[in-house]
């Protein structure tokens, strides 16, 4: 039986975690000078002042989030075998949802592994440990991925700032292996850049969004705004897009895109252009240039709650711009990740843009990530991503 460190809740301070809510705050906790001294990401016994005992918890004395659920069982041994099952329970589920093996493997808390996000590209995988928790058992984690799967390449993408916020330091590292990676959708390949590229490599969560736009596509004109390396565009291009413009200030990602184009056979229609998203939005919309597809996916424009309202008010921007190079007849598909936006704040922010832009919209489908991003039923808003399919006469 292994003895973890126990931790008190403070009086009144178990509410939120007997309704099932994976954390538990630095101010729910009975804090001690002792508990400030446990090192940060150990796994600790939460138990309730009443004596209930809620399990497992990753513990960080120095983190507004406190604690953060493991177990339901506190003698639970939270080390290489329980790592390994709970890895295996999540490739088990990717396997029902999908065919080839590229996907999220581990989103975080709605996977029973708090802080901890896996990207699979094949024999390739993308590791972000936002914890101390899962930071101090990266080791656990690359044993347990190993006697799984055994991956070729292995890359700690710990670059998010989020971990600053748990007094972690960034870095990105190959921990096993070295070489390229490739994520195949849609009958395509795209290379992937696990150690320069954004974020884990390649975002999963818009793989049916892809598909859903594509499906419009065909025969058409389509610009593929803040395009990254190419996603929504080369989806289309795919699908029998008569041509495809990739807008992105990163050079690196568009040279990334056109060699998917290329190794796809179908460069010739599409054309990439490096510049600074919103501003070019602008400049094409005053020089008449129009599209019958248009998806604008930027990146996020709120990174903490104080964004908000600048937030809301840039995707208002972002509709009005992108609504005036849609053709009439045509297709805008406008998307946030800022999980510090709510979805109906977000489709407040759109609906304005697409009337400033003196437009009148149909909405088609209000969208979200995909299966391989599951959310835990007590973090709603972990639900991030958010998108909008219009139809604009």
């Amino acid at each position: 039986m292994t003895e973890h460190p126990l931790i008190r809740l403070a009086p009144g301070g178990d509410r939120r975690v007997k309704g099932g809510h994976p954390w538990a705050f630095s101010n729910e906790i009975a804090m001690t000078p002792a508990l400030r001294a446990i090192p940060p990401g150990t796994p600790v016994r939460l138990e309730g002042d009443d004596g209930v005992k809620h399990g497992v918890w990753h513990f960080n004395p120095h983190s507004l989030i406190a604690a953060r659920r493991l177990d339901a069982d506190p003698a639970a041994a939270i080390d290489a075998a329980w790592y390994q099952q709970r890895l295996a329970a999540c490739l088990a589920l990717r396997g029902r949802l999908f065919d080839a093996p590229f996907y999220r493997l581990v989103h975080a808390e709605a996977d029973g592994l708090p802080g901890l996000v896996i990207d699979r590209y094949g024999d390739a995988v993308a590791i972000q440990a936002n914890t101390a928790g899962m930071d101090a058992a990266t080791p656990h984690i690359l044993a347990a991925l190993n006697a799984l799967f055994a991956p070729r390449l292995v890359v700690a993408r710990n670059d998010s700032a989020v971990r600053k916020l748990e007094g972690l330091a960034e870095s990105v590292t190959a921990l096993q292996g070295e070489g390229t990676a490739t994520v195949e959708e849609s009958g395509l390949s795209f290379p992937v850049d696990l150690l320069g590229g954004q974020k884990t490599g390649w975002f999963f969560d818009q793989r049916a969004n892809r598909a859903m736009v594509a499906r419009l596509c065909q025969g058409r004109t389509m610009l593929d705004a803040f395009c990254h390396t190419g996603g929504f565009g080369l989806a289309a291009a795919a699908a029998g897009a008569a041509e495809v413009t990739l807008l992105d200030r990163s050079e690196h990602a568009l040279d990334h895109a056109m060699q998917a184009a290329r190794l796809a056979g179908f460069a010739d229609r599409v054309t990439p252009l490096k510049a600074e998203a919103l501003e070019h939005l602008e400049k094409m919309a005053a020089s008449g240039r129009r599209f019958d597809v248009v998806v604008a996916d930027p990146p996020a424009f709120a990174k903490t709650r104080k964004d908000q309202p600048a937030a809301l008010r840039g995707y208002g921007k972002l509709a009005r711009l992108a609504a005036g190079l849609v053709a009439k007849e045509g297709i805008l598909f406008i998307a946030s990740c800022s999980h510090h936006v709510s979805p109906g704040d977000f489709t407040d922010a759109v609906g304005w843009g697409v009337h400033k832009a003196k437009r009148e919209a149909r909405l088609l489908a209000t969208v979200g990530a995909g299966p391989d991003h599951p959310v835990h039923p007590g973090l709603p808003e972990s639900a991030y991503l958010k998108g909008l399919l219009l139809h604009l006469t």
